[in-house]
This record gives C-alpha cells, structure tokens and sequence, in this order.
C-alpha cells in the first residue's frame, strides 16, 4: 500500500509503556478478529461456552488495579508499524468525515489504543488474547501490534493491506456505533436473545463490507499497489469462523458461528469494495 509517514495521528494513544491496569464499565467486550480462535480453544478446555460473553452487559470489572507507565520501548519495525497504523487510522477516518454525512450522520473520531498484553478500556480488562477490539463505551479501538504477527504467522494473511484492513474493520463497528446500528442489535437481542449469534454475524459482515467501502476509496485515490486487494480478501478469508473452528477443533459448528464463514467475510468485503457505498452494507435485509 502507498502510504506516507509524518506526524502520528493526534487520535492515536500509545500506551505500550504501561503495566498493570484494571477496566471498567458494565459493558462486554465485542470480540476482534483474533478473538474468535482464542475463545473456540477455551471453550474445549474449559467445557462451558464462553461465547455467551461476547455482545450485551456485564457485572462490572475492579478498575482499582494501578497502573505504571514508563518509557516505549521498540524496535524500529515496531515504530515503522506504528506509523503505518496511524497513517491508516487518519487516512479512514478522513473518508468517514467527508462520506458518512451523506447518510444523515455526522463522523466522530473514534481513537486507536495501543498496548502490550493488557490494558483497561471503558467495556472492561482488555488483554491481547482478545484480539483488536472496538468499545463503543470509550468508543476507542484496542489493538496490541503482535497480532498483526499472528496475523502473518498463525492466520497466514501477510502483508501491510491486510493490518490496514484490521484497523479499518474496527472502524467499521464505530462508524456502526454512530448511525445507531450497535443500539438496535442490542435491543433485538434482548428482545430475541436466540438471535443473539445471527445478529453478531450480520453486524461482523457490515463492518466487513464498510472495510471494503474505505478500500474503495483508497484505490479511486491511488493508494494500493499490486496485490493489496488479494491481501485484504486473505485477510478476511482467514478469520472465518469455518475456517478458525476447523484449525481448532477440527470440525465446522455454523451454530457457534459468531463473525461469519471466510466465504461470507470475503464476499462482504469485496462488495463494500466493489461498490463503495454504505448503501451497499446492509447484511440485516440481505439474504446469508
């Protein structure tokens, strides 16, 4: 992908200098695309469906544990990612502010945390196991860089197109925040709580298909180079539920199904990319 290094985003916080931390808020984490492998493994080891805390409240977690924070330390491959997340992340978030007011909503600037293991956030404790997270509490995007190694290493999705299409993912569910899409999920399934996997799927293809509505930006501005797009549908290939659960346990259960098989992600993403329209992300009415 062509992109520049300057100035870091002024929406970026870094807080890899920490330890410790506790969280906050009654609110549950909604899980990022490394989450789902993370919870298929626990839920064998431990025999309980752990899948039944992702999406609505929770009892709120100790926030008292403190923090310290101290100088960054990094390689300066670490520092050039950086940079290139914070390029990404100001890069998106322009598009949202130019286009999301067409839809009747104006965009906010959602802010991109940086950390290592563990960090506190305003949905609860968030640790690197879970994966890139958006918390529609602190409206903040979570991300601990070594994923985007598991990414390369454990998901078999290189390349600097893929980790933009992470962080444009994560984006994706706080521009769904703004239009009042997250509000009307959580009403549904406390209203029908049987639809609760059937609607975090739906909400996972829409953030998918809005990743690939900013891709289509990108491309119309020159941005990608020559294979960024086959990164970014292997990217979204690659964190299919069918395909995590298969590496997992060896077996496809669909009734787990919490993000979508890679067929639907890739499907998703390519028309949000294809089209570049919002219009064109309603998962909700379309048929899966």
């Amino acid at each position: 992908m062509r992109w520049e290094s300057g100035r870091r985003s002024e929406n970026l916080e870094d807080r890899r200098g920490e330890s410790g931390g506790g969280g906050g808020g009654g609110f549950r984490l909604r899980f990022g695309l490394g989450g789902t492998l993370i919870l298929i493994v626990l839920s064998l080891l431990f025999r309980k469906n752990l899948f039944q805390f992702v999406g609505g409240p929770v009892a709120s977690v100790d926030s008292s544990a403190p923090v310290a924070s101290g100088p960054v330390r990094a390689s300066a491959s670490e520092e050039k990612l950086v940079d290139f997340v914070s390029f990404i992340l100001d890069d998106a978030q322009s598009f949202w502010t130019q286009a999301l007011p067409a839809s009747g909503t104006r965009y906010r600037p959602a802010k991109l945390v940086l950390f290592r293991d563990a960090t506190s956030s305003g949905c609860g404790h968030a640790q690197s196991a879970i994966g890139p997270f958006y918390c529609p509490a602190d409206e903040n995007v979570y991300i601990d860089l070594g994923f985007y190694e598991d990414l390369r290493s454990r998901f078999g999705a290189p390349g600097d197109f893929a980790q933009a299409y992470v962080l444009a993912h994560e984006l994706g569910h706080h521009v769904q925040n703004l239009i009042g899409v997250d509000d009307a999920v959580n009403r549904e399934t406390a209203r029908r709580p049987s639809m609760k996997n059937e609607l975090s799927i739906r909400m996972e293809l829409q953030a998918d298909c809005l990743a690939g509505v900013w891709a289509h930006s990108a491309a119309q501005r020159n941005r990608l180079e020559p294979g960024d797009v086959e990164e970014g549908l292997g990217a979204a290939s690659a964190v299919g539920d069918d395909r995590l659960q298969k590496a997992a346990t060896g077996r496809v259960q669909p009734e787990r199904w919490t993000h979508g098989s890679s067929q639907q992600r890739v499907e998703w993403f390519r028309r949000g990319m294809q089209s570049g329209d919002i219009r064109s992300c309603d998962t909700f009415s379309a048929k899966r």
